[in-house]
């Protein structure tokens, strides 16, 4: 009981400040997603694919996985806690047969005093909240990636990685998906040619990569 009381008041603390960022962030995305689904009824028990803008701007997904359910509903900018805030409208409305999250690294410009360790126990805040609500629907956590314009961040997001890695592997039905590794050359450089021209996100050769690694952990 005391675990899940103190987890209560860390999803409390962070939905708080998280609306503290902006009266409503990113209530313009939640909106839209709003529109599609009056516009077209979103695919029953999808995989839900939920984080910031590496998975929102993987517009065609279903072409890298044909012959999967997936609903993407991704919105770019977003950090953990706008995915705690906005749990009901792009998390739990849809009733998914498995979540897929990448989520963590927007975390990581907030602050000098952001920790690998900090985006972890945001993580977990997450996890546990859907957890509450969904407790036997498989969750698949996406490393956080590196990028050349985010290279000074490296060493907070390889933490961030080990402790999320370490969380889950106790946890039921939850995985940890490594991407952060096949991005890197054989001399241990980022790979420069994945990228487009802001250097942070991906382009098609970026997400071919991604890929072949995700796909052995969706469901069918």
């Amino acid at each position: 009981m005391k675990k899940i009381f103190k987890s209560l008041i860390v999803l409390i603390i962070l939905v708080g400040s998280a609306a503290g960022i902006s009266a409503q962030p990113f209530i313009k995305e939640v909106n839209y997603f709003k529109k599609l689904d009056s516009l077209k009824a979103p695919p029953q028990h999808p995989i839900l694919f939920i984080g910031s803008s590496s998975f929102t701007n993987w517009k065609d997904v279903n072409s890298y996985f044909p012959s999967y359910n997936i609903l993407n509903r991704a919105f770019g900018g977003s950090s953990l806690e706008h995915l705690i805030l906005y749990a009901d409208d792009v998390i739990f409305k849809y009733e998914p047969k498995q979540i897929v999250i990448y989520c963590g690294e927007n975390n990581l410009s907030a602050g000098s005093n952001v920790t690998g360790d900090s985006i972890a126990r945001k993580f977990i805040a997450l996890h546990q909240l859907i957890r509450s609500r969904l407790p036997k629907v498989p969750i698949v956590y996406v490393s956080m990636k590196p990028s050349p314009s985010r290279e000074k961040y490296l060493p907070a997001m390889t933490e961030g990685n080990r402790l999320i890695k370490k969380y889950l592997r106790k946890q039921r039905k939850s995985v940890y998906v490594d991407v952060f590794s096949a991005m890197f050359t054989k001399d241990g450089a980022i790979l420069s040619d994945i990228f487009l021209s802001d250097k942070l996100h991906m382009n098609k050769k970026g997400y071919g990569i991604w890929q072949p690694i995700i796909q052995p952990y969706l469901l069918k």
